[in-house]
């Protein structure tokens, strides 16, 4: 015998977990039915399109004459077109379009409508379908692209910011095309530009014959990136060729220049080299303040030279800087470089610095130029965090 009411309790349980279940559903995925029965202007809403239209469950469902009033006036047309789609047809038919929640014009929401008709005797006799509340999404598929936006605007930026100042930098110091011809003497120079935009900087060259028949030489750099950097850089440099019209040693010279960052560029330190090669005993007279030596090419062999004494630019007052004296042999070559040259955020510089003397010996003077070229790529290509500048010297046979 067959025990009616104990299927019956089982049911009914069965039923309400099915119910607690699609319940859950709705909630997790913020999604509710909703029916509207055209003839008889019946409406039936889920639970959870209440939450989703903001509206007391005590207050019914809302309409399907009065729900344009709860829609945003621009989206209108679009819940027109999707209604009208649904009479028509008898396939379920979509459409997304806003709503104030709670009549509240602050509060919108984006909502993702599913429709399909309901069919009777006499042909469609109302709607039904499928409501989502899609605003989280939608809001963070604007946020993506706002800031996709932004970012593109930023490199856009950069790009123009990275022109100006390298148009600048070659307006203030053009590079010279391939090697300066001098007596028994090559030059050549590589001015490398960071990677980066933000991190041009104010590394600097000099190389040029003086009224006494020497070879004034300089390389440099001026603390600090961009705009900034670049104007301390031209001051530094033009004030250097107006100081060695004095025909002074390098080490005066480098005093001179300390003296300016001092009392003139506040909050600016540099570092530098300054030598004059004399082309007639090759004899390279040169000083420094805070840079690392320059390397010396000779037989196959690459050696940093030894270094004088002299520190940063700006780092004390009266500083003494001492003058050495190196005299260069035919076939020899000489590097002069900035800091941005061997180091590396991601490698110690004692590594960067064994690089370069490793590259230096492959340097040839009947080549100077294109071998600049290939030291740098042995070193690893352009620093994508500071620029750098490279003087190589090269005496003939």
């Amino acid at each position: 015998m067959v025990d009616v009411t104990g299927a019956a309790e089982l049911l009914g349980h069965e039923a309400e977990m099915l119910a607690v279940r699609l319940g859950h559903a709705q909630r997790l995925g913020n999604m509710g039915w909703a029916e509207w029965h055209l003839h008889t202007g019946e409406t039936i809403w889920s639970d959870q399109v209440y939450v989703i239209f903001g509206r007391d469950p005590g207050d019914g469902p809302i309409p399907l004459p009065d729900l344009p009033e709860h829609v945003e006036p621009a989206d209108v047309a679009t819940l027109d077109r999707l209604l009208w789609s649904v009479v028509q047809g008898v396939e379920p038919v979509q459409a997304e379009f806003r709503i104030r929640r709670g009549g509240a014009a602050a509060d919108l929401r984006d909502l993702r409508v599913v429709l399909e008709p309901l069919s009777g005797p006499g042909g469609t006799i109302g709607m039904h379908g499928v409501i989502q509340d899609i605003t989280g999404r939608r809001r963070a598929e604007r946020m993506v692209s706002e800031s996709r936006r932004q970012l593109l605007e930023a490199r856009e930026r950069a790009a123009e910011e990275r022109h100006v100042m390298l148009a600048l930098r070659e307006a203030i110091l053009p590079e010279p095309v391939g090697c300066l011809d001098l007596q028994q003497t090559k030059i050549a120079v590589r001015y490398v530009p960071a990677e980066k935009t933000a991190n041009l900087g104010g590394d600097w060259f000099e190389a040029a014959s003086a009224a006494d028949g020497r070879v004034l030489l300089a390389i440099g750099d001026a603390s600090g990136h961009g705009l900034p950097a670049i104007s301390r850089m031209a001051q530094l440099r033009h004030a250097l060729v107006g100081l060695a019209m004095t025909g002074q040693g390098a080490n005066r010279l480098l005093a001179w220049l300390n003296d300016l960052v001092m009392h003139q560029l506040k909050d600016t330190t540099a570092t530098a080299i300054i030598g004059h090669l004399d082309p007639e005993t090759r004899v390279f007279a040169w000083g420094q303040a805070g840079n690392l030596a320059p390397i010396l090419v000779r037989g196959g062999e690459a050696t940093q030279l030894a270094q004088p004494r002299g520190v940063l630019l700006g780092a004390a007052p009266g500083s003494p800087y001492e003058l050495a004296t190196t005299r260069l042999l035919p076939g020899d070559q000489l590097l002069l470089f900035t800091d941005g040259l061997v180091e590396r955020r991601t490698r110690d510089i004692d590594v960067g610095l064994d690089l370069a003397l490793a590259a230096a010996r492959r340097v040839c003077g009947h080549d100077l130029d294109g071998s600049l070229d290939r030291l740098l790529a042995d070193i690893g290509g352009p620093n994508p965090e500071d620029d750098a500048c490279l003087l190589a010297v090269g005496i003939l046979s």
